[in-house]
C-alpha cells in the first residue's frame, strides 16, 4: 500500500503542475511572461545588446539549425578548455589537474548536449571553477537548446506560408531567464533546507574511527548544481553516487522533490504544445500516450525490484525488503525503482539506486525506456519534438490505411517530411546497435567489461544506448574512462543530439512554408482515444522490433539465469 501510495503523489504533485505551467511556458515564448518579464526585462534587453542580438529579426530554418550548431561548438570550446586547464583557473583549492584530453572531449561533449555522460568522480576530478562555470552553466544552455528547437517546431504548424521560424537567440534567452532560472532557484533552495550542500569550502579532512590515515568530506556549490541537472533533465551529478549521495540527496523529502523534477518540465511542455497549437487536446494527447507507456513499465521495475533475489538464501540474508542490493536505505526499493523508470523515461540520467544492481527485468525497463528514443516524457524540449516526430509517422501510416495524404493540424506531410521523421527514429538505433557492435568485437572495448556473460554485454549495450539518446545514465558495471570509449561515446554522444536536430528543424522549415486545409470527412483527428493507441503501438513496435534481438543477449538471458536458480525452468 506504502509503495502504491508513494507512487500516486509523486505523479499527481506532476500532474497538477502540468497546466500552470504549460500555460506559463507558453506565455514565455508569446512574450507573456506577465511580471517576471516587467522584472527582468531590462535585462534581458541588456543581453542582447551586449550579445549583438537584434531580437525583432527572425530567421528561417537554415539560420535557426546554424544558430544551434555554433551556440554548441562554442560551448563545446569553451568546456573542453575549462577542463583541460583547470589546474591554472581559481576554484581549485584541492589542486585537480586539468583532464586528458580524451576524458576532456568526452565530458564536454557529454554536457553540450545535454548528457552528462560522466566516466569520472566529480569530486575526486572536476574543480569548483569547472562544475559551476563549466557544468552548471551548461546544464541550462543545453536544457535551453531543446527547449528551443521544439517551440521552433511548434511554430511551424501555426504558421502559414512564411519561411521564418524564430529568433534562437531569443527563444534561447527567455528560456534561462523565465523559466530554467526561477524554477532552479527556488528548488535549490529548498534543496539548502533539506540539507543539501552549498560553499566553496576546502574538503574536510578527518580520522575515521577505524583506520590511521586521514580521509577526506567533498564539499561544495552542490544545490544549484542539483537543481538544474534534474529540471534541465542533464543529470550529471556532483559526486559520483549521484542522487545516492547524502549531500545530494539527504532526505525523503529531496528525493521525492527530485524525483518530481525529473517530470515537471517535459510534461508540462507536451502541454505547452497544445497551448501554443490553439488546441489543448493535442497536448493532452501526447501525455497521455507518455504515460500509457510510462505507467505500466514503471510498474514493472518496482515489483521487480520489491521481489527478493533467489539466489540469496533467506536464512542468512533478509530480502524481505527486496531487492536492496545497490540502493539506500533511507530510499528503499519502490523510490529507487521509481526514480530509475523516471529519469530514464525521460533523458535525466540522474539515479539515486546502482542500475548495474536491479534484477534482470527491473534493469530491462529502464534500458528499453532509453531505447524508445526517450520521447516517453523525454528531455525538456527534446522529449515533446522527439514524440511529435512518432505523431508525424503515425499519421502517415494512418494516411496510408484510408487512403489520404497525411495531415496533422491542417499541414500536409510529404515524402521529405516523413524522410526526416524516418531519420530522427532510425539514426539513434544504428548508433546503439553499431556502437555496441564495435566494443563487442573490440580488443579495447571488451577491456572494459568487468562482469562477463550478459551482464556485461547489458553495460556495454546500456552505454550506447545511453549516450546516443543523451541521457547520461549508466549500468555503472563498464570500465568507460578509456580513450575508446571516451572517443566512440563521445562521437556518439554528438551525432545522438545535432545530427536529429538538423532534420527536427528541416521538417519545421517545410511545414512552416505551407497552408494549412481545411478539416474533411477524410481527416484523421489526432485528439481521440484511438489515434493515441495507434501512437503508442507505433512507439512500442518500432521499439521493440529494433531491440529485441539485443535484449535477448543481456537482461532477458540473465532472467532465464535468475527463473533457473529459483527453482523455475
Amino acid at each position: 500500500m506504502y509503495s502504491i501510495l508513494y507512487i500516486v503523489l509523486c505523479l499527481a504533485l506532476v500532474a497538477a503542475a502540468i497546466r500552470p505551467l504549460g500555460n506559463y511556458m507558453a506565455a514565455v515564448y508569446d512574450d507573456k511572461a506577465g511580471w517576471l518579464e516587467k522584472t527582468f526585462g531590462g535585462f534581458e534587453h541588456v543581453i542582447y545588446r551586449v550579445c549583438g542580438v537584434n531580437p525583432s529579426q527572425e530567421v528561417g530554418w537554415r539560420g535557426y539549425t546554424l544558430a544551434v550548431l555554433a551556440f554548441g561548438l562554442f560551448g563545446f570550446i569553451l568546456l573542453f578548455t575549462i577542463f583541460s586547464a583547470q589546474s591554472l583557473l581559481p576554484l581549485n583549492p584541492q589542486g585537480f589537474e586539468g583532464l586528458s584530453p580524451d576524458l576532456a572531449f568526452n565530458a564536454a561533449i557529454s554536457f553540450i548536449t545535454n548528457t552528462n555522460w560522466q566516466s569520472y568522480s566529480g569530486e575526486s576530478t572536476l574543480s569548483y571553477f569547472s562544475q559551476s562555470v563549466g557544468c552548471a552553466v551548461q546544464n541550462f544552455l543545453s536544457a535551453a537548446t531543446g527547449m528551443v528547437v521544439a517551440v521552433a517546431l511548434f511554430r511551424s504548424l501555426i504558421r502559414k506560408q512564411v519561411k521564418t521560424l524564430g529568433n534562437p537567440y531569443v527563444d534561447l534567452t527567455r528560456s534561462v531567464l523565465y523559466i530554467l532560472l526561477p524554477l532552479s532557484l527556488i528548488f535549490s533552495i529548498i534543496l539548502v533546507s533539506q540539507g543539501v550542500i552549498q560553499n566553496y569550502s576546502s574538503y574536510v579532512s578527518y580520522i575515521p574511527l577505524e583506520g590511521k590515515d586521514a580521509m577526506l568530506i567533498p564539499q561544495g556549490p552542490v544545490a544549484s548544481q542539483v537543481a538544474i541537472k534534474m529540471l534541465g533533465s542533464n543529470g550529471g551529478g556532483f559526486f559520483n553516487a549521484n542522487g545516492a549521495y547524502p549531500f545530494e540527496n539527504p532526505t525523503p523529502f529531496s528525493n521525492m522533490l527530485q524525483i518530481i523534477s525529473i517530470l515537471l518540465i517535459p510534461a508540462a511542455f507536451a502541454y505547452t504544445f497544445g497551448v501554443m497549437v490553439g488546441d489543448r487536446r493535442q497536448g493532452w494527447m501526447l501525455i497521455a500516450a507518455m504515460t500509457i507507456i510510462f505507467i505500466p513499465l514503471m510498474a514493472v521495475s518496482v515489483m521487480s525490484e520489491q521481489s527478493a533475489n533467489p539466489k540469496f538464501d533467506s536464512h542468512i540474508i533478509d530480502s524481505s525488503a527486496g531487492n536492496m542490493e545497490g540502493k539506500e536505505m533511507r530510499f528503499g526499493t519502490v523510490s529507487s525503482a521509481l526514480w530509475a523508470a523516471a529519469t530514464t523515461a525521460t533523458s535525466n540520467g540522474s539515479v539515486n539506486a546502482m542500475h548495474d544492481s536491479f534484477t534482470p527485468l527491473g534493469g530491462l525497463v529502464p534500458l528499453l525506456l532509453i531505447q524508445f528514443g526517450e520521447v516517453v516524457f523525454g528531455g525538456v524540449g527534446s522529449g515533446a519534438y522527439g514524440m511529435l516526430i512518432f505523431v508525424f509517422l503515425t499519421v502517415f501510416i494512418g494516411g496510408l490505411m484510408v487512403g489520404r495524404t497525411p495531415e496533422f493540424m491542417g499541414k500536409k506531410l510529404g515524402a521529405f517530411e516523413i524522410k526526416m521523421a524516418s531519420l530522427v527514429i532510425l539514426l539513434p538505433a544504428a548508433l546503439v546497435l553499431f556502437g555496441t557492435s564495435a566494443a563487442v568485437m573490440t580488443e579495447a572495448g571488451r577491456a572494459g567489461i568487468q562482469n562477463p556473460g550478459a551482464q556485461g554485454f547489458s553495460e556495454i549495450l546500456y552505454a550506447f544506448a545511453s549516450a546516443a539518446n543523451n541521457n547520461g545514465s549508466a549500468f555503472a558495471g563498464l570500465s568507460a574512462n578509456s580513450f575508446f570509449y571516451n572517443m566512440l561515446l563521445g562521437v556518439v554522444m554528438f551525432i545522438g543530439r545535432y545530427w536529429l536536430i538538423i532534420p527536427v528543424l528541416a521538417i519545421a522549415g517545410s511545414l512552416v512554408g505551407k497552408n494549412t486545409v481545411p478539416v474533411s470527412a477524410g481527416t484523421m483527428p489526432t485528439h481521440t482515444p484511438m489515434f493515441t493507441s495507434m501512437l503508442v503501438g507505433v512507439i512500442v513496435l518500432i521499439g521493440v522490433l529494433t531491440y529485441v534481438p539485443a535484449l535477448a543477449l543481456g537482461p532477458m538471458v540473465e532472467h532465464l539465469h535468475l527463473m533457473h536458480a529459483a527453482g523455475n525452468p
